[in-house]
């Protein structure tokens, strides 16, 4: 399958080795161009949970330079996905799926908005804490769940066939007829440590053997899954606090992408993952008051930065 990865950053540039490392004709696509040269130089480096490899993959700045594909990742911030969707325009032919994935809500709408209904799904990925250590290199420490389905009703046969290339490239694949399910079940995890581990500076083990800062992040956890359940999306679990502390288990010396975000200074996306609980908890009838104190402190730590 020829696939262009939009957004090569730490988790992108995880997709693009292992995809590209499993045959496909794979396109890292990002303006991030120091890191584009690295690996039209020396090839993608990607070391971590799935093993240590390198891998020749294409990379460019230039979109337009990759020409139609059969897959298009857009894997940037969830603030960037619009520019990004934009950006994709010259990799889109005729029967092309687009595959979002990021944190937090409302990413694939806002792609499809730019793009297109038709060709756009959904995925949602968790359990890899993936940073970039340099230019054309990237380590994840987990090797969790690829989630696969459509924005609108059941698996179809195109979903089926993207979720067999992610298979087949080594990853853990589920395809989801409730796409509602697929984003909260991840949403429930990404607030549970993103704003707690940003604002305290810990990885995600650290949190877990905190009792002062679990009670927090669980607290996080619980009002996400209260407003899932009112909003009456089918969640495979019942305890919210088991549920998060088996996906932190799994990559304790992880630290979330809204830490490392904020120790670069570079803007969050916590308006789309603690942030967007508040208002959701409100269409319910409820309230979140542990995500609305967290996010309010993230903002406030980012902005003193």
């Amino acid at each position: 399958m020829k696939i262009a990865v939009v957004g090569a950053g730490a988790m992108g540039s995880v997709y693009a080795g292992l995809l590209g490392d499993s045959g496909n004709e794979v396109w890292a696509v990002d303006s991030w161009a120091e890191h584009v040269e690295a690996i039209r130089a020396r090839g993608l480096v990607v070391e971590g949970a799935s093993g240590n490899r390198t891998v020749r993959v294409d990379a460019t700045t230039d979109p337009a330079e990759v020409g139609p594909c059969e897959l298009v990742v857009i894997a940037t911030k969830a603030m960037h996905v619009q520019e990004a969707a934009a950006a994709a325009q010259p990799l889109l032919g005729p029967d092309t799926v687009v595959l979002p994935i990021q944190n937090g809500l409302g990413s694939a709408d806002r792609v499809a908005a730019v793009l297109g209904e038709e060709r756009v799904a959904i995925g949602v990925v968790g359990g890899f804490g993936a940073s970039i250590v340099a230019p054309g290199h990237v380590h994840h420490n987990g090797w969790e769940l690829v989630r696969i389905g459509e924005r609108h009703g059941p698996v179809t046969p195109r979903i089926e066939h993207v979720a067999e290339v992610w298979s087949r490239a080594g990853f853990r694949v589920e395809t989801y007829d409730d796409v509602d399910r697929l984003v909260w079940e991840k949403l429930v995890c990404n607030v549970c440590f993103s704003a707690t581990c940003a604002i305290l500076e810990l990885t995600i083990g650290e949190v877990l053997d905190d009792a002062d800062a679990w009670s927090v992040a669980s607290g996080c956890a619980r009002e996400a899954y209260d407003v899932a359940r009112a909003r009456g999306i089918a969640l495979s679990f019942d305890e919210p606090d088991a549920y998060a502390r088996a996906f932190g288990e799994a990559i304790r010396p992880a630290r979330p992408s809204m830490l490392l975000d904020l120790l670069a200074g570079r803007p969050s996306e916590i308006d789309v993952i603690n942030g967007a609980i508040p208002p959701a908890a409100r269409e319910v009838g409820l309230q979140a008051p542990v995500n609305a104190t967290v996010s309010a402190l993230v903002r406030a730590k980012s902005a003193s930065a």
